[in-house]
């Protein structure tokens, strides 16, 4: 039997690989908008974060959002991930 291979994502963090699903994902849409994204089909630019309190709290911290996606987020965005559920 044929395995189905899955690609993997990469955490922009701690740059840990796994499937789509284990990440939330950070969008920036073509009209600039910075969103998180959870249907994993919003049309732009998106980055990946794991869905764990320490690589969720260095991207706050550090604002790294803004440097992967060249450009100035929202701090609504950082709040909004801050109160998202970790597994």
């Amino acid at each position: 039997m044929q395995k189905n291979n899955q690609p993997l994502r990469t955490c922009f963090i701690c740059r840990a690989k796994h499937p789509k699903e284990s990440f939330i994902r950070i969008v920036k849409t073509p009209d600039s908008q910075v969103v998180i994204d959870n249907t994993y089909k919003t049309n732009g630019r998106g980055v990946y974060i794991c869905k764990n309190h320490e690589c969720v709290q260095k991207a706050i911290k550090s604002k790294a959002i803004n440097r992967a996606l060249k450009q100035e987020v929202d701090v609504s965005v950082y709040t909004e991930l801050a109160k998202h559920e970790f597994e």
